[in-house]
């Protein structure tokens, strides 16, 4: 290799710093590249984390989006309280047991293929929580009507498969409240405009004979 000297050889020299100098700055930008690649502490990662509640939002509401319609809910009390088809024995029963919590239990179901979803509702007692008033009421006009009543205690009212299901628990002379000796339990069906009894069932507690099933009659 040939010498340098003089003016030339420090024109060289600067040169040959000046790439130095650029190859070290090079090789500062790699290695900090590679450490952000392998710390994981870099700007890579903190992309997905700002994307993350985003993605929480969406995969919360996703569910609410595809959830079913739910009917408007009815101010029970004061469809019972209300109606002149309840007799006034239950409207005594219907009050608040604690604070504002009245002793009703409120369904709502598909069972006169009306419009809109029926409402069956229970007054029950509020120290037992018998039953002693079951009704159904079905959207006519803009208003709730009441298509079925039953008032002989303990009686409760249920939506089934579409059919409405009254079960009316049967007391022998003696049986304490809590305790009775058996159940009738009674589905009805909607026909045009009213509910007609499909099936009885009898049953005895405590009994190990099957119920007593036996069809409506006709005629």
């Amino acid at each position: 290799m040939r010498g340098l000297t003089g003016t030339g050889s420090t024109r060289s020299r600067g040169t040959f710093q000046a790439a130095s100098a650029a190859a070290a700055v090079l090789a500062a930008v790699v290695l900090s590249l590679s450490a952000c690649a392998a710390g994981g502490t870099g700007a890579r990662d903190e992309g997905p984390a700002h994307g993350d509640p985003a993605a929480g939002v969406a995969a919360s509401a996703s569910p609410s989006s595809s959830t079913s319609r739910t009917p408007d809910r009815v101010d029970a009390v004061r469809l019972v309280m209300t109606d002149p088809r309840v007799s006034a024995e239950v409207k005594r029963e219907l009050k608040p047991c604690v604070a504002d919590e009245y002793p009703v239990d409120v369904s709502y179901g598909d069972l006169t293929g009306g419009a809109a979803e029926d409402v069956v509702v229970n007054v029950l007692t509020c120290g037992d929580a018998v039953g002693v008033g079951s009704y159904v009421y079905r959207r006519e006009g803009g208003r709730y009507q009441n298509v079925f009543t039953a008032e002989e205690p303990p009686v409760y009212a249920e939506i089934d498969r579409g059919d409405l299901v009254v079960t009316k628990q049967v007391y022998e002379e003696d049986d304490p409240v809590s305790d009775p000796s058996g159940e009738n339990v009674v589905t009805y069906r909607w026909s045009s405009d009213r509910f007609v009894e499909k099936f009885r069932t009898h049953n005895d507690y405590g009994n190990a004979v099957g119920p007593d099933v036996s069809p409506a009659p006709t005629g």
